[in-house]
């Protein structure tokens, strides 16, 4: 396969005017909906000053801007997958709006698949390497939300042990919350600093810990989460029952990274298979461009291509699921 370097040219300005044009309209979009939740927000506080009797109804309650039944949006959120993605942004803590997600996953499934036919001038591999981009800022979604969820675990037996001692000082719970919001780091700081917000505002304090552990879904959390209402209800040493928990949640750690040194072999192998056959093709291809044509030029080589894609791919992710143990 001899690409010219009108060609390879060509593929690449198509790729950066469409990267700079989906970068273009996703920052747009995320102005237009900053500028109509500000729209938003200055007409709650002109009700609130026409009327107080209206305050009690705005209080925590955050409405969308007017563009949140976009038909776009409308029609993507009746998909179950995508329906998800909302809370996923929450849970990563990032500023992407959802109509920015929809506008960065169709930027790269357009990017690519046009990339990939001015190359090669097929239009069913380029359709479908165009869906598989489209699923890129998925990826960095899930990537950051289980960074945070995990930077938050980690942090969690410290801030039981603060919650503990704050018990144990004769601090009320909602005052043991503040404490730790005060003295740890993100993310931990931001999600309890948040309850203690929602409770001082107004909101049943069981329902702000309920919403805590819907916004972070980790069992350890929820366990916490349970423990507190339990004793609310019934009594008991919370204290105790914290300083359990704290550690509990540190054996866990310790076993889990037991695990990651057992079977570093494991992952270290299906990352060496995943990469090896495409390190020899791209070999082979510089040392004998016309040897590795045969596969993208002829019928069968094209499908015997694409199933050693689609095989190294499941071994790939086969590896992946038996090496990646849940404690």
């Amino acid at each position: 396969m001899n690409l010219s370097r009108e060609t390879l040219v060509a593929a690449g300005l198509a790729f950066l005017a469409v990267a700079l044009g989906t970068i273009s309209v996703a920052l747009l979009w995320e102005w237009v909906v900053e500028q109509r939740r500000k729209r938003a927000v200055q007409h709650q506080l002109d009700a609130v000053r026409r009327t107080s009797s209206e305050l009690g109804s705005s209080g925590l309650v955050r409405t969308e801007g007017p563009g949140a039944l976009d038909p776009l949006i409308a029609l993507a959120r009746r998909i179950p997958r995508l329906n998800q993605v909302e809370i996923m942004l929450q849970q990563a803590a990032l500023t992407w709006s959802f109509g920015t997600y929809l506008v960065l996953s169709l930027g790269c499934a357009a990017g690519v698949a046009l990339v990939v036919f001015i190359i090669w001038g097929w239009w069913m591999p380029a359709a479908l390497l165009g869906v598989v981009a489209a699923y890129l800022p998925y990826l960095y979604v899930v990537r950051s939300r289980n960074a945070r969820l995990g930077a938050f675990e980690e942090q969690l037996p410290e801030a039981l042990e603060l919650l503990s001692r704050a018990v144990r000082a004769g601090h009320p719970i909602a005052a043991g919350i503040k404490i730790v919001a005060d003295e740890s780091p993100e993310p931990m700081k931001g999600e309890f600093q948040r309850s203690f917000e929602e409770q001082r505002f107004g909101l049943p304090f069981e329902d702000t810990l309920i919403s805590l552990s819907e916004r972070v879904p980790l069992i350890d959390l929820r366990m916490l989460v349970t423990a507190i209402l339990i004793q609310r209800e019934v009594g008991g040493n919370l204290a105790e029952v914290l300083d359990n928990l704290a550690d509990v949640i540190r054996q866990r750690f310790t076993v889990r990274r037991q695990l990651r040194v057992h079977t570093a072999q494991g992952r270290l192998s299906g990352s060496v298979l995943a990469l090896l056959p495409i390190a020899v093709a791209g070999l082979i291809w510089l040392i004998n461009p016309e040897y590795v044509s045969m596969l993208g030029n002829h019928p069968i080589g094209r499908l015997m291509l694409g199933i050693a894609v689609t095989m190294q791919l499941i071994g790939f992710l086969w590896i992946r699921r038996i090496v990646n143990i849940d404690i």
